[in-house]
């Protein structure tokens, strides 16, 4: 299924035999500089558990894939926020060749759109390293208001919202 396509992206589930296009995004290690570090079979599980999560929507993991040649470049979610029950949140990993291109605003403005018109919430959230300043930039760009830091695994992050009423930039 399509989540979504332009003449830029396309986000769509993954196919199974896509586990190594999935694995092969967190071998770089500036794409994992600012996202937990996980054991390559903790990835593997990661890519399982979308596939299951596909026949029970409306949450998941999608690949992004570029809309001009089909080539891999990154992931996004939309889940459940696990610290604020009422909120959901939204996240992404591009591979670094795609990291400056208005990609990370686009797929991030259409999992806003997704998350509103497929679930109840009102509170969409994203969470970012606090050194993250490229997505922190992409976050406040599309509305998001920052608020203060929240703890993840013991790790400190910039927890930024925006809400259903709020006009998407």
């Amino acid at each position: 299924m399509i989540l979504y396509q332009s003449k830029t992206i396309v986000i769509r589930e993954f196919l199974s035999s896509e586990r190594p296009l999935f694995g092969s995004l967190f071998e770089d290690k500036e794409v994992t500089r600012f996202l937990p570090q996980l054991h390559a079979n903790e990835y593997h599980q990661l890519f399982e558990t979308a596939l299951k999560d596909y026949h029970l929507g409306p949450f998941g993991r999608w690949g992004i894939f570029d809309a001009k040649n089909g080539l891999f470049i990154g992931t996004c979610l939309y889940r459940p926020f696990i610290e604020v029950p009422d909120q959901t949140e939204i996240g992404y990993s591009l591979i670094k060749s795609y990291w400056g291109m208005g990609i990370g605003t686009e797929l991030a403005r259409a999992l806003l759109i997704y998350g509103f018109a497929n679930t109840n919430t009102n509170e969409i959230v994203a969470l970012t390293d606090l050194k993250n300043i490229g997505s922190q930039k992409v976050l406040q760009k599309l509305g998001f208001k920052q608020l203060n830091t929240i703890d993840r695994r013991g790790v400190e992050l910039s927890y930024f919202l925006i809400e259903r009423s709020e006009k998407l930039k």
